[in-house]
């Protein structure tokens, strides 16, 4: 019923990021992608710290996609900016709290390196997303306001965090072998 819901969630949404204009700040191909990529993860059964780092990468592009529609329209007070970022942290922190009584991702049920890791996944995804943002800010800026190439607003971000999907992969398959616990 939780997957059901969660996909009706997506579709919703989905569907009104392609009714909504154009954001300036980040690309509404790219969060779809990440969201995606999100859904997909967690109906898998995949690990929760590749899902938090599409979950942390997933929720920088929302802020700041609310964040440049904002300043599209004119809403100059920061409390508001403030305000979004914290209801989508809220909404992401909700994984540990939401259904009550069975919560998708339960607290320290499983760690990595002494951090929960659906957390860890989350502050590392959050990170490379600002980053990758940051990083192609510069491509443009040095390239006379130009990209170099089509779409590299998307490929950066989605880029990273596939990356560091494929690091952390590699960590949690490969350290144990050499007798490296996780935890």
């Amino acid at each position: 019923m939780i997957q059901n819901l969660s996909k009706y969630v997506l579709c919703v949404f989905g569907g009104l990021l392609l009714l909504t204009s154009v954001a300036e700040a980040v690309c509404p191909v790219c969060t779809i992608a990440i969201g995606a990529g999100l859904e997909s993860m967690r109906v898998l059964g995949v690990k929760d710290v590749l899902t938090g780092i599409w979950a942390g990468g997933l929720t920088i592009s929302l802020i700041g996609w609310t964040a440049g529609y904002m300043h599209k329209h004119n809403v100059k007070n920061p409390i508001w900016y403030l305000l979004n970022a914290v209801i989508y942290i809220a909404l992401l922190a909700g994984v540990y709290f939401f259904p009550v009584g069975n919560p998708i991702v339960k607290w320290w049920e499983n760690c990595m390196w002494h951090m929960d890791q659906f957390l860890l996944g989350t502050l590392v995804g959050a990170i490379t997303f600002i980053l990758m943002e940051l990083w192609y800010a510069h491509i443009k800026k040095n390239n006379g306001g130009h990209t170099p190439f089509p779409f590299l607003k998307v490929i950066m971000p989605f880029g990273g965090l596939l990356v560091m999907t494929g690091v952390f992969y590699a960590i949690i398959k490969l350290l144990p072998q050499y007798g490296i616990v996780l935890c």
